[in-house]
């Protein structure tokens, strides 16, 4: 299986890791090798993945790193197609699933707060929204929700919503569209359960969907108000945002660039987009120094009490990604050298973007390319925790 598949997964799948086909979920916990110590100007291999990856089509790469020595960023290639303009280390860019991370966390923190329980069945909270062909919320804790155990369909996956927003001719008619959350499970309950709760992995989006609306349920407020003022506040994220409906990035920014899935076909802009599409399953924006702070924080127990950090790793396995288990909107990855990495990815049209910590957090790495059909993020995260 190529690395980027295993990592990142086909952009084609809009929004989702898809890391392959489902498998038998084994709660465990992976104790981590530290990453080797690095000098800090020792980030040479990682410079030329990102080089590499301009080099194999991605028309621009920023990446930032924090480790004990501060921080370092590279950029190679170019944010905007039609100006020239290069990438920057300070560029915005739309995160994808790696969204699911904040909403877990919010999640987690709900609990640990006595307002809920991951036992908690969706049903508890949401009566009779998870109903239909076989689906039933009475079925489905809020556990199965964020490790992806749930077997609630992806609507992703539905053929007419990837007509609709992940095809060229769609995309034009639908680009500024908005979609609420209960149209996108709507979608999804168009089709029969992948499995029944617990049996088995498969990624959906509509689980953390159905999460961000079980948050709104607990707290009276949206995901985006309650991530807003437990995350990003608190952390000080200056440039990461929930745009709900904005269509445009915010400044500092280049252009997105997609196409819609023939890595030979032509390049189209897809900057601009209503981002309702994803919703609490991948609108989030933010840059790479941010996304450093965040894994760093959450990983080094700045963000959640030790209990449902260690709730938050504990993960199941992914049939066919040997290296890679998913916990509760964090996956655990093991490294061709076996060095843990804990991180996460996010595909949305035209950004590729991948986060990886030290279990201490003490050492982070974000990306993103500015396109969805070439390059290998996969080997950036290699070259910086493996490479000499």
């Amino acid at each position: 299986m190529p690395a980027r598949t295993a990592l990142v997964g086909a952009t084609a799948l809009l929004l989702t890791t898809a890391l392959t086909t489902p498998a038998i979920a084994g709660h465990a916990h992976h104790t981590s090798r530290p990453a080797r110590t690095r000098s800090a100007d020792a980030h040479s291999a990682t410079r030329r993945a990102v080089e590499a990856a301009v080099a194999a089509g991605v028309p621009g790469v920023t990446v930032t790193v924090r480790d004990p020595h501060g921080t370092w960023s590279a950029t190679a290639g170019t944010g905007d197609l039609r100006t020239g303009e290069p990438r920057s280390p300070r560029d915005r860019y739309r995160i994808g699933s790696m969204t699911k991370t904040f909403v877990a966390t919010v999640l987690l923190q709900l609990e640990a707060e006595g307002r809920l329980s991951l036992d908690d069945t969706v049903d508890k909270w949401l009566p009779g929204l998870v109903r239909g062909h076989g689906n039933d919320g009475r079925r489905i804790t809020l556990r199965r929700l964020l490790d992806h155990t749930s077997g609630l369909p992806n609507y992703t996956q539905d053929e007419e919503f990837r007509a609709a927003h992940l095809t060229e001719d769609g995309f034009r008619r639908h680009r500024y569209d908005t979609l609420t959350p209960n149209e996108l499970v709507a979608i999804a309950l168009r089709h029969a359960p992948d499995f029944a709760p617990g049996t088995s992995w498969h990624y959906s989006n509509t689980n953390y969907v159905v999460a961000g609306m079980i948050i709104e349920k607990v707290t009276g407020h949206s995901y985006a108000t309650e991530i807003t003022r437990r995350v990003i506040e608190p952390l000080g994220l200056r440039a990461t945002s929930l745009p709900g409906t904005e269509v445009t990035l915010p400044r500092p920014g280049g252009r997105a660039y997609s196409t819609f899935g023939d890595p030979a076909g032509p390049v189209y802009d897809v900057t601009d987009l209503d981002p309702s599409l994803a919703g609490s399953s991948g609108e989030v924006i933010s840059d790479s120094a941010d996304l450093d702070r965040f894994y760093g924080a959450l990983l080094g127990g700045r963000l959640l009490p030790a209990r449902q950090l260690a709730e938050m790793r504990t993960t199941v396995a992914i049939d066919g990604a040997p290296d890679v288990r998913y916990g509760l909107g964090l996956m655990d990855r093991r490294l061709s050298c076996g060095v843990h990495v804990w991180t996460h990815t996010g595909d949305i049209l035209g950004s590729t973007s991948v986060a990886a910590a030290t279990a201490d957090g003490r050492h982070v790495l974000a990306l993103n390319f500015n396109s969805d059909w070439a390059g290998d993020p996969d080997a950036v995260v290699e070259a910086e925790f493996c490479g000499d």
